[in-house]
């Protein structure tokens, strides 16, 4: 029988390893803190977004989402534009230099995952890997595969507070 307390300590322990290092890398190579760019990730994959597409995403709260992105503006990465057909929600999206900068990011992380995941483990073995979490994320997330699980004070909830 496995023994899901120690699969779970596994996956933070994992979780933790990987943002640390991602963190580290980014920071050296790109002046990009990991949290700006996995904002700035998604928006380049769902164009069109609102603050609150960006905060179901991460599960986690509207004004943690907007205060994050409030300082990816000022940095000059991204701008917000009213949303076309409801004027209490802005669209967000990356200016050019947003755009270029996540470009270089990408890279730096995808180069950064296979040293240290792609180069432990077979294709096969991460794509059942990746499917597994995948299957659980949909069933523990209400919102059809998206991570918007409600987290108490201290749960270590996605911090954008940089």
């Amino acid at each position: 029988m496995i023994d899901l307390e120690r699969l779970h300590l596994d996956l933070m322990w994992l979780e933790t390893t990987l943002w640390n290092t991602l963190d580290t890398r980014l920071r050296a190579e790109c002046d990009l803190p990991i949290t700006w760019f996995l904002v700035m990730r998604f928006l380049v994959r769902h164009p069109g977004s609102r603050i609150h597409d960006t905060a179901q995403e991460f599960g986690i709260t509207t004004g943690g989402t907007s205060k994050v992105v409030d300082r990816i503006e000022a940095a000059g990465y991204c701008r917000r534009r009213p949303h076309p057909h409801d004027r209490r929600s802005a669209i967000v999206e990356l200016t050019p230099d947003g755009q270029d900068l996540v470009s270089r990011a990408v890279e730096v992380c995808e180069a950064e995952l296979r040293r240290q995941v792609g180069s432990e483990a077979t294709d096969q073995s991460l794509e059942r890997f990746a499917a597994t979490l995948s299957t659980l994320r949909a069933a523990l997330s209400p919102g059809g595969g998206q991570a918007s699980i409600e987290r108490g004070p201290g749960a270590g909830a996605l911090d954008l507070g940089e």
